[in-house]
């Protein structure tokens, strides 16, 4: 328009683009933080709670195993019972999550209400991290001596 006009912070539209989404990528590296901090205190909270749990049935697992269970039942016991507090949890959870989607929907544009792939990615690596926060007490469960277990009662 005017030759005389100086041209200042000359980009690239590459460059342009990256400054306007800067804000928006922020805000996805903070989310992604904090869901997965939530998902190493969620493991953390089970792990805790199935090691007290074995540390108070060890009377019970040392007498299972005197009269035959093996090993691998002793950890099927353990890893039932953390299960069955993983899908107590989902159960609970799944449908919150899907209120707060359609809370978030209505309240930022372009956001679905119902995203099957990220509630399946969620729920699927909370069982994972559940399994490997259960399979340590579980193993520590099923290397209990039988007559150590006895003799502590």
């Amino acid at each position: 328009m005017d030759r005389n006009m100086p041209i200042f912070r000359a980009r690239t539209l590459q460059a342009q683009t990256e400054q306007s989404l800067l804000k928006e990528r922020l805000l996805v590296m903070l989310s992604s933080f904090f869901g997965a901090l939530a998902l190493l205190l969620a493991c953390l909270g089970l792990y805790g709670l199935m090691a007290y749990m074995v540390r108070q049935r060890t009377a019970e697992i040392g007498i299972r195993m005197a009269l035959g269970a093996d090993r691998p039942k002793v950890i099927q016991l353990v890893l039932r019972g953390a299960f069955k507090r993983v899908l107590v949890g989902l159960l609970l959870g799944l449908p919150l999550a899907v209120g707060a989607g359609r809370l978030i929907s209505a309240q930022l544009y372009g956001v679905s209400s119902w995203d099957p792939l990220a509630l399946t990615v969620a729920t699927v690596a909370l069982a994972i991290c559940s399994f490997f926060a259960a399979i340590i007490p579980a193993n520590r469960a099923a290397s209990i001596a039988p007559m150590n277990a006895l003799r502590i009662e």
